[in-house]
């Protein structure tokens, strides 16, 4: 009787274990699902705010056409990216790009000085700053989460419950870490 209240105890005892892990790790999954989600409509509100740019910059510099397609196909490039990785470095070109842009601005005062033109750099440094700000919440989630996973008891019900490990948002070109400079 008192073996089977003590096995009954132990059952009990791991089987509570267990829901709390498993819990925590979803409620930590779904953290950094949902702080991709925040990143994910920063980046969109970015990617609608370039073609505007680029059309407002035809005007003035048509004869850059280069520069002005490089932008237009790293920003289609970024907007195809679908995991974390390849967005980061869809994003790192598409901010190479985007200084390319604002170098060729430079040599157009009547460009600088357009109203419209400003106005989108000021949005797209301001959606810079939030995509920053984003980014460091979803790294921090993910983090969170993957330590959750590989700690010892947890990570016998990661491998029970197939918990799969999160990439990080890193941006590879330490010139592209920082937001576009924009300056009049």
């Amino acid at each position: 009787m008192v073996w089977g209240l003590v096995v009954l105890g132990v059952v009990v005892v791991l089987g509570g274990w267990l829901v709390v892990t498993y819990n925590r790790l979803v409620g930590l999954r779904n953290q950094a699902e949902s702080a991709w989600a925040d990143i994910d409509v920063q980046l969109t509100r970015r990617h609608d705010l370039i073609p505007n740019l680029v059309e407002t910059v035809k005007g003035y510099a048509a004869h850059e056409r280069e520069t002005l397609e490089a932008v237009i196909a790293a920003r289609n490039g970024a907007v195809a990216a679908s995991s974390p990785g390849e967005q980061a470095r869809a994003e790192g070109a598409l901010t190479g790009a985007l200084r390319q842009l604002f170098a060729v601005a430079e040599a157009y005062p009547d460009l600088k000085a357009d109203q419209n033109f400003r106005e989108l750099q000021q949005e797209l440094t301001a959606t810079e700053d939030r995509i920053a700000s984003s980014r460091n919440r979803y790294n921090a989630t993910v983090q969170a989460y993957d330590t959750a996973r590989e700690v010892f008891p947890a990570n016998l019900v990661v491998n029970l419950f197939g918990f799969t490990e999160r990439e990080y948002f890193e941006v590879d070109d330490p010139e592209a870490r920082g937001p576009v400079e924009v300056q009049f």
